[in-house]
């Protein structure tokens, strides 16, 4: 396992840590102690089983209008449904799911999320509203098929092209091969364009060079965006591409078994697939706040939604079915303001008065309501009090924690107090299965004031170690904290025990007793977790203090979001790539040609940092590199193949292109996070 102790740890990081990492394990345990504890996954403890059980008292189980909505429409599904790769991988599974089927909710299981767990297994084609169908159950995120006079607009992709394929291939089992006359991408997020190559061919794509009216006449698809779309697709999935790709593990529970102990729903949808991602650029953008655009005889009526569930994304209002597309702005859960694999954070304000707005716009004329993620919702008074309710949880967490923030209460503070309103708190689809009010209260506060609480003590604290280590030449005796602690998990502290003794973990990640413990606790909290997300991160957590990571599987992404970036996002990817301290004596000059983009740039290396800029070449630089786009990604990945088939000529300094690449840092695919 990858060590990722240093100096300078940001004090947001070292915050969260710290309240987990405080001991030392520098003493091992004897026998007698080390008899107690063990890697086994365990049963729910008779307190999980009596937290879980009072969710019956809280929430109205006799409540089936969403599990009405949810199989309302049902046309057709495969018996069976496991989806393969061409290398025969499984990209997706619904067979996984068999034991939500098959039994009875679990003591280890929250009821709440056992249930939305039961809906969102339900797959196969839906009808909306006659003429407008959707796939769902075939990945986190659904595919929705608008009828149009001569073929059909498709609305979002899934996260990989088998699954996309899949749901077209179920479309046309009922309606006959079908001619995509544009896709409508909703926003900037993975699950929602990644599987565009298994529903068109990027020839087919109309040319974006042409006005809107030319595209639609050429009989070409449409691939229709927001404003933004692909600054915001290559900044959340490149920049930090290789850090979210490792947080979503604990936040999907993709390497976790699927059952009664193990990953259930993340309320959104059971769980990304994990086949082939694709990635086309867009060949329209919309740019209106509001804007109508006509093709192949459907009106679609776009409501931009900038910086809500993603800082690029649209509303949809199509007149001809009086369906309301709410992108995934409104869902069958509390969404996230801040997403636990790293994310910008998002406007809670903005998003409600979004939603408002859409209410506004089209809430008098809807018949239903449907969106990227869940179910529809019919009937216009349903609608209403749909949209009302989902708009004021999210103004309720933004209004209520600045309030609290006003009275100086710090982001945990907040989060320890703030509660919703009865009456929303009972509402089926503003539970928190994927967001939680504790951490989108906390996102509130990084909004607006950032990491820091204003108490000194914070501004340059110790890193999570060394900080364990001393705090351990304090307590003493760690055998005597994990009699103390395992006394604690008797009486149902989990929360208390998983912070002491992963504070032992990080002093001594060897101390077996320390791991297990904590693996024991994270595991009871994320039985109780009524959000999946959580409930993900608890038990992988559990998992790998158990057994490491040793046994993931070894994989590497596509990179076909990557070769879409743009060629000033490419050199800031170059630029995050390069461990600048290896360069920081370096000062040289670069010409670059980028030939596929009939672009030139001046680069310098600046005592190690890399800058550019469009200005004049240089008579004096060190190199001239002319290259296609994939050759700069070659560099920044450090992969030859990429850069064979990008850079064209090298003029001075030969050994430039080496210089970069023997720079370029190591991401570690499953860095550490629950140890130092």
């Amino acid at each position: 396992m990858i060590n990722k102790k240093k100096t300078g740890l940001c004090l947001a990081l070292a915050a969260t840590l710290i309240a987990s990492s405080a001991l030392c394990g520098c003493q091992q345990s004897d026998s007698s102690t080390s008899a107690k504890f063990n890697s086994d996954v365990k049963d729910a403890s008779k307190y999980t089983a009596d937290e879980n059980a009072q969710v019956y008292k809280t929430l109205d189980f006799s409540d089936e209008q969403e599990k009405e909505f949810a199989k309302k429409g049902f046309i057709t599904a495969p018996d069976t449904l496991e989806i393969k790769t061409e290398s025969g991988t499984v990209a997706w599974s619904q067979s996984a799911y068999d034991f939500i089927r098959n039994s009875s909710t679990p003591d280890s299981a929250n009821p709440s999320l056992w249930r939305n767990t039961e809906l969102n297994s339900l797959y196969g084609l839906f009808e909306v509203v006659d003429g407008v169908y959707q796939v769902r159950g075939y990945d986190v995120a659904n595919v929705t098929f608008v009828k149009s006079d001569n073929g059909w607009i498709v609305f979002d992709c899934t996260t990989s092209s088998e699954t996309a394929k899949a749901a077209l291939e179920l479309l046309e089992s009922k309606f006959g091969k079908a001619h995509i006359a544009a896709v409508v991408v909703s926003h900037a997020h993975i699950d929602h364009y990644g599987g565009i190559g298994g529903l068109i061919d990027e020839k087919d794509v109309a040319d974006s060079s042409l006005p809107l009216d030319e595209q639609i006449k050429s009989g070409k698809t449409l691939i229709i965006v927001p404003e933004g779309y692909e600054k915001a697709v290559m900044e959340e999935n490149v920049f930090a591409g290789n850090a979210m790709k490792r947080r979503t593990n604990f936040q999907y529970g993709s390497l976790l078994d699927k059952g009664g102990k193990g990953s259930l729903s993340v309320g959104i949808g059971l769980t990304p697939s994990s086949g082939t991602t694709t990635y086309i650029s867009p060949s329209y953008e919309v740019k209106k706040a509001t804007e109508t655009i006509k093709v192949d005889g459907v009106e679609m009526v776009f409501q931009l939604t900038p910086n809500t569930e993603s800082p690029a994304e649209m509303n949809t209002y199509i007149p001809k079915y009086k369906a309301l597309w709410m992108a995934e702005n409104c869902s069958g859960t509390m969404h996230n303001l801040y997403t636990l694999r790293g994310a910008e954070v998002r406007d809670g304000n903005a998003w409600a008065q979004y939603i408002m707005e859409a209410k506004e716009l089209f809430g008098d004329k809807a018949e239903v309501v449907f969106q990227a993620h869940n179910w529809p919702h019919w009937g216009n008074d349903v609608i209403n009090d749909y949209m009302a309710n989902t708009a004021s949880v999210y103004k309720y967490i933004f209004s209520q924690t600045l309030m609290y923030i006003n009275q100086g209460y710090t982001s945990t503070e907040i989060a320890n107090m703030i509660e919703l309103p009865d009456e929303l708190n009972k509402v089926w689809y503003t539970r928190q299965y994927y967001g939680t009010l504790k951490h989108n209260v906390k996102a509130v506060y990084q909004k607006y004031m950032g990491w820091y609480d204003e108490n000194p003590i914070h501004l340059d604290e110790l890193e999570p170690t060394e900080y364990s280590k001393k705090l351990v030449e304090y307590l003493g005796d760690t055998d005597k904290v994990l009699e103390m602690a395992q006394k604690d998990f008797d009486k149902g502290e989990y929360q208390w025990v998983a912070q002491i003794t992963n504070t032992l973990v990080y002093a001594d990640p060897e101390n077996k007793d320390a791991r297990y413990l904590c693996a024991d606790a994270l595991e009871q909290l994320g039985y109780q977790a009524e959000s999946g997300a959580w409930r993900n991160a608890y038990l992988t957590g559990a998992y790998e203090l158990r057994n490491g990571t040793k046994n993931y599987p070894n994989y590497e992404g596509s990179g076909a979001t990557a070769l879409g970036m743009s060629t000033e996002t490419m050199l800031d990817y170059l630029g995050i790539c390069l461990d600048e301290k290896k360069l920081e004596d370096q000062n040289l000059v670069i010409n670059l040609e980028v030939t596929d983009k009939n672009a030139k740039y001046l680069l310098r290396i600046n005592h190690g940092v890399l800058i550019y800029s469009q200005e004049k070449w240089s008579d004096k630089a060190d190199a001239t590199i002319k290259t296609k786009s994939a050759g700069i990604l070659g560099i920044a990945q450090n992969n030859q193949k990429l850069m064979d088939a990008g850079i064209e000529k090298v003029e001075g300094n030969s050994d430039i292109i080496k210089t970069l690449t023997s720079s370029i840092a190591e991401f570690p695919l499953y860095f550490n996070i629950i140890e130092p």
